[in-house]
């Protein structure tokens, strides 16, 4: 059976769990240039070959050359567009560093234990509220991250799917970026560490 690498793409960085330490090490590619409300990893599109092959150089240093045993398991901002998901999956693929890939919003990764709450996050770009039951996504609305309004957001929170209005559902701040400052006091927080405790024992299975 092959092995899972959980991995998490951040707003500025892609986070790999390192196979002795079982902590998680970081890959940025040189030079890129921080462009607003763009995703870094699309600047990978532009010098392809160059990032897949110090990607694959990377890995190697954490698990050796036998690299098209393991499938990635894969955590994902929670604004990611289909087609950016197909990138991150070809690019991947393509660096000849995996058997496979599959992802996960960060929403969908928040929580093991409820079976019905509600995510804020914030990406590179967006405000993310997504609702979750039965670990799977059931509305999700976007926030432009540079005009939204906190208070706005946690109003339409409540009322972002009818469950919402009858039942009392936990709300989750997603802090794995620490930038939810505005926030906090709104739900219960989850920290970069708790965050990285949950991904570093996923399994590919459960995405």
């Amino acid at each position: 059976m092959a092995k899972t690498i959980p991995m998490i793409i951040t707003n500025n960085s892609i986070l790999i769990k390192d196979k002795e330490s079982g902590e998680f090490k970081t890959f940025t590619m040189p030079a890129l240039i921080e462009t607003p409300n763009i995703p870094f990893y699309h600047q990978f599109a532009e010098k392809i070959a160059e990032c897949q092959y110090y990607f694959k150089e990377f890995m190697k240093t954490i698990y050796g050359k036998k690299l098209s045993k393991y499938i990635f398991a894969i955590i994902v901002p929670d604004d990611t567009s289909r087609l950016e998901s197909i990138f991150i999956n070809e690019f991947f693929v393509n660096s000849d560093t995996c058997k496979a890939v599959a992802q996960m919003p960060m929403a969908l990764a928040l929580q093991k234990d409820e079976n019905k709450y509600v995510s804020i996050s914030k990406s590179s770009r967006n405000i993310v509220v997504e609702y979750v039951r039965n670990h799977e996504s059931v509305v999700t609305k976007y926030y432009d991250m540079t005009t939204a309004d906190p208070n706005v957001i946690m109003a339409d929170a409540a009322k972002l799917h009818i469950d919402l209005e009858y039942e009392s559902v936990p709300v989750f701040i997603n802090n794995f970026n620490m930038n939810m400052d505005e926030y906090l006091s709104f739900g219960n927080v989850v920290t970069t560490k708790q965050f990285l405790d949950k991904i570093a024992e996923i399994d590919v299975e459960k995405l």
